[in-house]
């Protein structure tokens, strides 16, 4: 079976958790079916005979609304899908190429939804008038493809409610899943000393992109007032708008001059001090507004770090409250309950430290790699059965 599997982020140029997905996924379904992989960037001779194939947005389009440039790439991707006898698209960012590749070389399209553009309001702010663009491509391709995977079941009844159209048949729930030989316990400190962390103190960790999704704005004004022994480290970057960009950086200001030890990483870390930092965190925080499932929690678990996050979306089908975690209402009182939360878990190191090894247990045994590219590989089949 050859299959084209069609992404924005692909290594190394991955950002979000739908680039980690890709990542993992396309590593196992490489052992199952014939894989051409197409993504984002500069093509490279060397990739393409690896089996990935790489796209730019037309140069007559620089400067153009991301959205048309976005067009750009998916009209590339659909041309050069000829021979796949089935593709697979993730994010908006590819959906429209998944689209136009079933229509014009007859195949199936498999989409898996890891956001959805009509609950992403503020997207608006990023694109302009590009997310209606955005939120056309979406709304064509969900509603055609032969399958829709859901990364949760959360997430699922979210897609059958803002596209009601859909039958209920064609989507699938498969959850992400994380590589646990990969994240696992490092206890070296290399990233701890280059950051500059105190060892005496403990510290909050958030790992994630400056957008309004990620609730960064929330965690900034909540951890104001949270013991003040602890540190606070903030790995984000990767700031959708100026707008969103400006408020991060005066809350932070604001919020390194009522306390000290608070510390922020603007770029990418690389994979291994991310583990590292996650490995000795006394508690991860995931402050999500919007989040399908939420691989980040899954990478938190697997390092052995106990999470608090936001109730919704997929993440009460990953963290535990109680368990491996504590979870926390997005209501009124949201900022008010994440500081609340963040100083339980900091205030009762022994149970920390029981949640954070429930967690890693629990990444083990129910999020593999291996399984989610099999439950895949499965719809693959039977969506070619009924083609």
């Amino acid at each position: 079976m050859r299959v084209g599997l069609l992404t924005r982020e692909y290594p190394p140029d991955v950002y979000g958790g739908a680039g980690v997905h890709v990542e993992f996924l396309a590593r196992e379904l490489r052992a199952l079916v014939d894989l051409e992989v197409h993504c984002w960037g500069e093509a490279s001779s060397a990739e393409k005979a690896a089996g990935v194939v790489r796209h730019r947005p037309w140069s007559a389009l620089d400067g153009a609304n991301d959205a048309l440039r976005t067009f750009s790439v998916d009209l590339a991707m659909t041309a050069a899908l000829q021979g796949c006898e089935l593709v697979h698209s993730h994010t908006w960012y590819t959906n429209l190429a998944g689209h136009l590749g079933k229509l014009l070389h007859g195949v199936p399209h498999v989409m898996t939804a890891h956001s959805l553009e009509p609950l992403r309001p503020w997207k608006a702010e990023q694109l302009g008038g590009g997310y209606a663009l955005s939120g056309w491509a979406e709304r064509t391709a969900i509603e055609a493809a032969d399958a829709v995977v859901a990364v949760s079941a959360a997430m699922r009844e979210d897609i059958l409610a803002c596209y009601p159209a859909l039958d209920p048949a064609r989507v699938h729930v498969v959850h992400n899943g994380i590589d646990t030989t990969l994240y696992r316990p490092d206890h070296g400190t290399e990233a701890l000393d280059r950051i500059g962390l105190d060892p005496d103190r403990p510290y909050v960790l958030f790992v994630g992109r400056i957008t309004r999704q990620k609730g960064v704005p929330h965690l900034l004004r909540a951890v104001r007032d949270i013991d003040p022994a602890a540190q606070v480290v903030l790995c984000a970057g990767a700031p959708d708008t100026p707008g969103i960009d400006r408020e991060f950086r005066d809350l932070y200001q604001e919020l390194s001059r009522s306390r000290e030890g608070v510390h922020w990483i603007p770029r990418m870390l690389p994979r291994p001090d991310v583990i590292q930092l996650l490995t000795h965190a006394a508690v991860f925080v995931c402050p999500s507004v919007y989040e399908p499932l939420g691989i980040v929690n899954l990478e938190a678990m697997a390092c052995g770090a106990p999470v608090v996050a936001s109730r919704v979306g997929g993440i009460p089908e990953v963290v535990e409250d109680g368990r491996t975690g504590v979870l926390v209402p997005v209501d009124d009182g949201f900022e008010t309950g994440l500081a609340r939360a963040l100083d339980s878990v900091l205030a009762d190191a022994g149970a920390a430290r029981r949640m954070g090894e429930a967690g890693r247990r629990r990444a083990v045994e129910e999020f593999g790699w291996d399984a989610v590219a099999r439950r895949t590989v499965r719809l693959y089949e039977e969506v070619l059965e009924q083609a």
